[in-house]
């Protein structure tokens, strides 16, 4: 019988936390007073978020620590590709927008991929937060976490860059474009 856990390779592992230990380094003011060390005991530790993070890393997301939550000691993990992730884009809201349309369909939903994933779609505000951080989606946009009072009207929300400033839009949660995709959150 096939194993269904989620878990990397030995191969992939090195790999993975190679590529997220560059990251960290390269991007200080994303995570200051954090130390790497600790950041890798903890992932070494929690194989599936692991496998988490590296499908993050997969479609094209560039994962990297931007803060820690006080309470829990959780490393907080949001996507940080400069543009939306690739391996993710051309994708309604959730089921309940693809299940409405009724041709032209995608393959899937930003709220499917994230759950397959293991990760959360990063609310307004925490796309505000990452925002802080640098530019990010100045030719691209990411769906966001959408209300629930907005949602059972049909609509799902997106954020982006524009003229230096960012933007929150709304869209039917049935709609995908090939320049919008959803970025992710992952607590380890």
């Amino acid at each position: 019988m096939k194993s269904t856990k989620k878990e990397l390779s030995q191969k992939e592992r090195v790999e993975l936390l190679s590529a997220l230990k560059v990251r960290f380094e390269k991007n200080l003011n994303r995570h200051q007073g954090l130390e790497w060390p600790k950041v890798q005991a903890r992932l070494e530790a929690n194989p599936e978020k692991l496998w988490s993070l590296n499908e993050m890393e997969r479609t094209g997301g560039e994962p990297d620590v931007v803060g820690q939550d006080n309470r829990t000691g959780e490393y907080i993990f949001f996507d940080c590709s400069a543009e939306t992730p690739k391996g993710r884009t051309s994708v309604c809201y959730d089921r309940e927008g693809l299940e409405s349309r009724k041709e032209h369909r995608p393959k899937t939903t930003a709220a499917d991929m994230a759950t397959a994933m293991g990760i959360e779609l990063l609310t307004e505000e925490q796309y505000l937060e990452l925002q802080e951080l640098g530019d990010f989606d100045t030719k691209t946009s990411s769906w966001v976490k959408t209300p629930a009072e907005i949602r059972k009207l049909g609509g799902a929300l997106y954020c982006d860059r524009r003229y230096g400033r960012v933007f929150v839009g709304h869209n039917g949660a049935q709609s995908y474009y090939a320049a919008r995709g959803f970025r992710g959150l992952l607590r380890v």
